[in-house]
């Protein structure tokens, strides 16, 4: 039977008396997203609290087609490193910027609200779910190896159908789109540089219908000669590329044996996946095949010695249907991105 979260973990916020131990590091994340793919619009939603300090740290970020080399090329970008703990209520978080987060039934249906300080920038959507909030573990290698004391350590991810209506600097736009969230508590994201040694790693929902979707986080498979590949097949040779991996077929959830990942472009300047091609295998022997291109990708405020990049991609599968969902990709060191750096542009 396939875990799933209860829905109390939404607001499961939970700070710690003075004096109680509790690794720096350790993190609540809540991420919400959303895409216009006809504009090549995409949105990042996302807040991390540390409860050790407390503070919280995140905020809106929308951006269009594939040129944000700085946050700041954003269409629009209110992104915080340092804001309070925030508003918890009974149905309710809401954080120092404005974005505010209303449950209207936990673990299934939310509403998210924005303004920005001169009101030209606004967000009003809800997000209903067409999964439950499937369970799983760590998303960014290395928190697997980190546990934190007195704390539920857990995460899920959840697909959800998104309505409602965004205004990008006086300009208003109707959103209605497919789009996973996810959200993480307990984990340990630590920020010590070379503390975690891995290659990039990339998250890739698609939801073609209500009734058909994949889902995978993992690595590019060490046959397909990745530019990290002498940085990491020691380490990496012999074990499974993927971390989570599922399938959803007339509504049924499988779980996925295999996935092989291609990466065919990257992007000159932002180093990351551009056009991959992935393929799958569920645990009734069904073979998937997948092609993506992203329509619209950014660099993403992550913290001083990782990278994040955060976009929208159009996949379509051998059956000619097409989804679009987000992507996101990450490395946590200055060495994989300098090999990047020399590979990707020789």
């Amino acid at each position: 039977m396939t875990a799933v979260q209860p829905p109390e973990v939404d607001l499961y916020m939970p700070l710690f008396a003075e004096g109680e131990a509790i690794d720096p590091y350790v993190i609540l994340t809540h991420y919400f997203g959303f895409s216009i793919p006809e504009e090549n619009i995409g949105a990042f939603l996302y807040c991390r609290c540390q409860p050790a300090f407390p503070l919280s740290q995140g905020g809106v970020a929308i951006f269009q087609g594939n040129d944000n080399i700085e946050p700041l090329d954003m269409a629009y970008i209110d992104y915080r490193n340092t804001m309070p703990w925030p508003e918890v209520g009974k149905d309710t978080i809401t954080y120092a910027n404005g974005l505010k987060l209303t449950f209207l039934e936990l673990g299934k249906k939310i509403r998210i609200t924005y303004s920005s300080p001169d009101g030209q920038t606004t967000l009003d959507i809800v997000q209903e779910a067409i999964t439950p909030m499937y369970a799983r573990g760590h998303v960014v290698p290395g928190e697997e190896l980190n546990h934190s004391s007195g704390m539920t350590t857990g995460g899920m991810e959840q697909v959800m159908h998104v309505t409602g209506e965004l205004v990008l600097n006086g300009k208003p736009y109707k959103v209605d789109c497919f789009n996973a969230r996810d959200r993480s508590w307990g984990q340990v994201r630590t920020e010590v540089k070379q503390a975690v040694v891995a290659p990039p790693v990339g998250w890739s929902p698609m939801t073609f219908s209500k009734e058909f979707i994949f889902g995978q986080v993992g690595y590019e498979n060490l046959d397909t000669n990745p530019p990290w590949l002498d940085l990491y097949k020691p380490m990496l040779e012999g074990k499974p590329t993927t971390h989570f991996a599922w399938v959803m077929v007339d509504g049924e959830k499988r779980d996925i044996v295999r996935v092989h990942r291609n990466v065919t472009e990257y992007h000159s300047r932002l180093l990351c996946a551009m056009k991959q091609e992935i393929e799958a295998e569920d645990d009734r022997g069904v073979v998937y095949k997948f092609k993506g291109e992203a329509i619209a990708m950014s660099n993403m405020p992550a913290w001083p010695n990782a990278a994040l990049r955060v976009g929208v991609y159009r996949w379509e599968d051998e059956q000619g249907r097409v989804a679009y969902d987000s992507y996101q990709e990450m490395w946590l060191d200055d060495t994989p991105h300098k090999m990047m750096q020399a590979n990707i542009n020789k």
